[in-house]
């Protein structure tokens, strides 16, 4: 696991141990990267499910102003923590643990809106259906803002009153959502 592009192209990741988290494909992450590389630069972004930090961390390489973030398990915050040091972002960002399924009220302190989300979640919990629910609760998303859920093939998130899904991209048993403001 490794960023691939920006300027801390090839700088290699730390895992997370054991299978709790499956990190993103090299190949999945840059078609994502190509696809919204014009969305990027300058962009306050949300690293939901965060594992290893890997999403949020290819998005400051390539020129992202600040990212959050968000996980609950303790172990992945760590790795995504060391992962932030070793590529020398801490000034761009705020690692927060936070039960996402209960809400996402640790936006609420955060006055900007959201450029970018990623979200990770695992899959077939219904984990992306909850945490987009919470995102429109919160009323953290910019107007013109894009929310990322990678998810199993077949199993797209139930975009909530407040974005709509514009596109799915299937890539093996991944697959890959976008989602906006209408």
């Amino acid at each position: 696991m490794r960023i691939i592009g920006g300027e801390r192209r090839k700088k290699k990741l730390l895992a997370v141990p054991g299978l709790a988290t499956r990190p993103t494909t090299d190949r999945v992450k840059e078609t994502l990267f190509n696809i919204i590389q014009a969305r990027v630069r300058g962009a306050f972004v949300l690293d939901l499910f965060s594992g290893t930090g890997a999403l949020g961390l290819e998005a400051l390489s390539r020129g992202a102003d600040r990212c959050l973030f968000v996980d609950n398990q303790k172990q992945a915050l760590e790795t995504c923590r060391k992962n932030i040091a070793a590529c020398r972002f801490e000034e761009k960002s705020t690692v927060i643990q936070w039960d996402i399924a209960r809400n996402l009220g640790c936006l609420a302190r955060y006055r900007t809106p959201l450029d970018l989300v990623f979200m990770d979640p695992p899959y077939s919990k219904g984990l992306a259906d909850l945490a987009l629910s919470h995102l429109i609760q919160a009323g953290a998303l910019a107007p013109e803002g894009l929310v990322v859920v990678e998810h199993a093939a077949g199993d797209a998130p139930v975009p909530p009153e407040g974005v709509i899904l514009t596109e799915t991209r299937q890539y093996g048993t991944t697959a890959l959502s976008f989602l906006s403001p209408p």
